[in-house]
């Protein structure tokens, strides 16, 4: 499911009742998308869980899907769980969950079941070797609550893209007794010399999310305090989740390690890039480039590529949602931005163009698998991840971690086997916006 609908963020302050599976939070359409809440505790029980539930009931209001909550594990059966599109893990702790129950949700999970897990979620179900799986990490521990700073580490997945690149809040930080980085896709982060008590030596991840075994989870350390349940960017947070869970936002959830960044954000990041022809990049102080006029091109001068990864997030930021623009790859050097075009290949922005110069083509000479792109697409005034990867001839393209091109290269006048990677400012009516530009090299086999 692929909504184009904007999504807000409320809260309600009055906590609800909960015990058996409770009445819808609205009336919704039929096909409206349905969230189960599960709180029970087996161990430690946070006084945030009313909160928690309360906050998640009015998400769903404000953004269009049914919530139900339950601290009663008999809501795990196969029958019951196809009625959900996700289920919320609040805070649960220590053994919740029977054999049979297990089977249940597992059995959700691997038909395509969403799996969202909110702050002790971490501490549940420790000899459940499928949840551990699915939650990413088990709790190992945690200092007293205090001030910290999260690094935002994917800033175009939907729980991340409203939040700055660095959140300074007040929470309980879990420590972990593995890290997820190698298995999941690291959200956010924390930085450890912000505050005490940090036990992961300085790689810590607090967020993350992963395609498991046929289904979808997205887990966030945070959410111990009642507070966090009435704090806007923690609300966007958790929502940004539940709509991945759900598969109402798309994004990159493969593990992702080895990149260094191009772009990072900052000034400095742009020392080694160039504007050929017309039009620039302005960029903010959230770290995004947005193109204006042209027809020119932003270029990595800093050196040439061969075999690699390069990985951006971009959105078309203008009034019309029909915006243009692409990424070059394979070019020489050029102060020309016509250079790119007849050496070079575009990777395609634009919505509305024919199949091979639309979102995902390579533009003029394959179009991309259409169907595979229209699903894995979010819509305009939204974050999206390309990963293009070049080895030898051959480029492929994936959107939001779904691969939708594969194009050989056999004209003897391009190449690229050697060059340069570039972002197209196509014209005074086009704004395409871009972040995080990282690549990984070379590529060596298993990547």
């Amino acid at each position: 499911m692929n909504t184009t609908g904007r999504w807000t963020t409320a809260v309600v302050g009055a906590a609800l009742l909960l015990g058996c599976v409770s009445e819808p939070a609205a009336s919704h359409s039929a096909d409206a998308e349905r969230v189960l809440v599960f709180s029970k505790t087996a161990g430690f029980r946070h006084d945030s869980i009313p909160d928690g539930v309360a906050a998640v009931k009015q998400l769903g209001e404000s953004g269009g899907f049914t919530v139900d909550a339950t601290e009663d594990a008999n809501a795990f059966t196969p029958k019951n769980l196809r009625r959900y599109d996700a289920v919320v893990f609040l805070s649960t702790t220590g053994d919740v969950l029977d054999p049979t129950q297990q089977r249940a949700f597992e059995g959700y999970i691997r038909q395509g079941g969403g799996y969202v897990g909110i702050h002790a979620a971490a501490d549940t179900e420790y000899d459940w070797a499928f949840y551990g799986g699915l939650a990413g990490a088990y709790f190992q521990s945690h200092p007293a609550i205090q001030p910290a700073t999260v690094v935002a580490e994917d800033r175009a997945h939907p729980s991340m893209s409203g939040l700055p690149p660095t959140w300074n809040r007040t929470d309980e930080w879990y420590n972990y007794r593995s890290n997820p980085r190698d298995r999941a896709h690291v959200l956010a982060s924390l930085d450890e010399s912000s505050y005490t008590g940090g036990t992961m030596n300085g790689d810590h991840p607090i967020a993350w999310c992963q395609d498991y075994q046929g289904g979808r989870a997205f887990y966030t350390g945070l959410g111990h305090t009642k507070e966090s349940y009435a704090d806007p960017a923690f609300l966007g947070h958790v929502l940004g989740g539940i709509r991945y869970a759900i598969g109402d936002a798309q994004a990159d959830c493969r593990p992702e390690n080895g990149y260094r960044p191009l772009f990072d954000g900052t000034a400095a990041s742009l020392d080694d890039w160039k504007q050929a022809g017309p039009g620039s990049f302005t960029r903010s102080d959230d770290g995004t480039l947005t193109s204006s006029g042209g027809m020119g091109m932003l270029w990595y001068a800093g050196q040439s590529f061969g075999s690699y990864s390069l990985k951006l997030d971009w959105k078309m930021a203008g009034a019309s949602g029909d915006d243009n623009s692409g990424v070059f790859v394979g070019f020489p050097p050029s102060d020309d931005p016509w250079s790119a075009v007849d050496n070079g290949y575009e990777i395609q922005i634009d919505a509305t163009d024919v199949p091979e110069k639309t979102t995902g083509s390579v533009y003029g000479f394959r179009s991309a698998d259409l169907k595979k792109r229209d699903r894995a697409l979010n819509p305009p005034g939204e974050w999206n991840t390309y990963e293009i990867r070049v080895e030898g001839e051959r480029l492929r393209v994936w959107l939001n971690g779904v691969k939708i091109n594969d194009f050989t290269n056999t004209d003897p006048a391009r190449s690229l086997r050697d060059g340069h990677v570039g972002i197209q400012n196509h014209g005074a009516d086009d704004q395409v916006s871009f972040r995080d530009i990282r690549i990984k090299e070379p590529l060596v086999k298993g990547d």
